[in-house]
């Protein structure tokens, strides 16, 4: 597609400062880059003609693609044509939009549900809605960034504790009931169900004991969890049976449902609530309804296709077991990532970029993860594993990888 050409007597002004901090991130092989990638429904993408195997995406289930999916998306758009054109609180939810939020109720079984036009959107608008500076909040550390972001807006009194060790965050709520603290002040305890770097799963049920101890609320972030975990596929919240444990629940269409958007779910007085106080759902156009008939379809897929969950659980299986023989790999490897996101620790930024260069060189698509996306020293490469990987795949892949690890100097790693 050809686009106009821009004026360069038009070009905005530049900032030099920029210009210099652009520099040191290169120099530190923290720079970003723009790439363009175009993706197919077997698990594979393209990068200027070069064909890779994705590992790097969070399409769990292999939906993004689905035949199914396009034909509801096509269905809609004629129908409701492309975009929402305004707030929902403005011109009020389409009928999209409002078959998506009783469908998302219904599968997880709640009293109510509400979208917001992304995940993020969706955990920084829960959060600042529900909590105010008068409460405390417990925040995990290795929480996403919009988790971390809406606890700071929030104004609450943050206190960081690490999911695997549980005592400091008992001591810390514990000190929140005693008389040094405001008796009447709300306790949050925020976490994701599965965290998105490490792959690791929140340990909910030793988090509700502690919360229902010291009279705490849990908001949950179940973004890598919904449709993956679970016998029906309502996430770690379902798989560990504290569903009616949990105040709110927060979820992505992005990720294993193939879409794009946010949402919470929950007790309709919750709901009602974030309708009337989430900025970033009041202040914000309303999700297409494109992408409402493609998580409409993705839910009703995910409902009455549990082999699509199956398969990636036994994807994963068979990586864990090809890295097993090899103890240089193996150290690398997180023991708590039971799911689709297998870390492989590295270390320092270079070495990882250039992992993942080989590794592209090989033919297969793999993050490169480093500061501040994870702390200095724990740069890592993210493999995500879907559906429609292969066991060629996996053992394609394990191979590669098992090959240049052993190249590469042992460097701490987290």
């Amino acid at each position: 597609m050809k686009f106009c050409e821009s004026s360069q007597s038009l070009m905005s002004k530049p900032l030099p400062w920029l210009e210099h901090q652009l520099a040191i991130a290169a120099r530190e092989e923290l720079l970003r880059v723009r790439r363009v990638f175009l993706s197919d429904r077997t698990g594979g993408v393209v990068e200027e003609g070069v064909s890779l195997r994705n590992f790097a995406g969070n399409d769990y289930l292999n939906l993004a693609h689905d035949p199914q999916i396009a034909a509801a998306v096509a269905e809609e758009l004629k129908r409701s044509g492309a975009g929402a054109t305004a707030s929902s609180l403005v011109i009020g939810r389409g009928p999209a939009q409002r078959d998506l939020e009783e469908c998302i109720a219904a599968f997880e079984e709640q009293e109510g549900a509400i979208v917001f036009p992304s995940g993020y959107a969706a955990n920084l608008g829960s959060i600042t809605a529900l909590v105010d500076s008068s409460d405390v909040l417990f925040c995990d550390r290795f929480n996403h960034a919009s988790l971390v972001d809406g606890c700071r807006l929030s104004g609450a009194r943050l206190r960081v504790y690490r999911h695997d060790d549980l005592t400091s965050l008992q001591k810390e709520l514990k000190k929140s009931t005693d008389g040094s603290h405001n008796p009447t002040a709300r306790k949050w305890i925020v976490t994701e169900s599965v965290f998105s770097m490490d792959g690791d799963v929140a340990p909910l049920k030793d988090l509700c004991d502690l919360a229902e101890r010291y009279g705490a609320e849990i908001i949950v972030d179940e973004a890598h969890a919904t449709g993956v975990y679970g016998t029906h596929g309502r996430g770690v919240v379902e798989l560990a049976g504290v569903e009616d444990r949990i105040a709110v629940r927060i979820g992505t269409m992005s990720k294993a449902l193939g879409a794009q958007g946010g949402f919470a779910v929950g007790a309709q007085s919750t709901i009602d609530w974030l309708w009337n106080n989430a900025r970033t759902q009041m202040f914000s156009t309303s999700l297409s309804p494109l992408m409402c008939a493609a998580a409409i379809t993705a839910i009703q897929i995910i409902q009455h296709e549990p082999e699509r969950r199956r398969r990636l659980h036994d994807n994963v299986t068979a990586w864990r077991e090809a890295m097993s023989g090899d103890e240089v790999t193996r150290s690398r490897l997180s023991s708590g990532a039971t799911g689709p996101i297998q870390p492989v620790h590295v270390g320092e930024p270079g070495p990882t970029l250039k992992l993942a260069q080989r590794l592209k060189e090989a033919g297969l698509l793999i993050a490169a993860i480093r500061p501040p996306t994870v702390p200095q020293q724990t740069s890592r490469l993210r493999i995500s594993f879907s559906s429609a990987h292969t066991i060629d795949d996996i053992t394609r892949l394990a191979a590669a990888l098992s090959e240049e690890l052993d190249q590469i100097a042992e460097v701490p790693h987290g």
